[in-house]
């Protein structure tokens, strides 16, 4: 877990709005997000995720920006987006 964020872990399965709503519900409360996904589904499914909290967040006047990264935990490598307030 990150200090004061908790990880948003997103796979094949995910819901791309649910995962929206749960992002959006996270950057009001800690101004970022986290998530990690693993495999190219659920990378597709974070990324879906994002946009659509965009959406979600849009008529606040936000805007949203993500960076992905590459990150190893317990011998797999995921991607790890870390979503903000543009």
């Amino acid at each position: 877990m990150r200090r004061g964020v908790e990880v948003l872990r997103v796979s094949s399965c995910t819901d791309p709005r649910k995962l929206a709503g749960a992002v959006a519900a996270v950057l009001r409360k800690y101004g970022r997000a986290v998530l990690r996904a693993c495999g190219p589904k659920a990378c597709h499914a974070a990324v879906k995720g994002v946009i659509a909290a965009r959406g979600l967040t849009a008529p606040e006047g936000a805007d949203l920006k993500f960076a992905p990264r590459f990150e190893r935990e317990g011998g797999t490598v995921g991607i790890v987006f870390e979503v903000f307030w543009r």
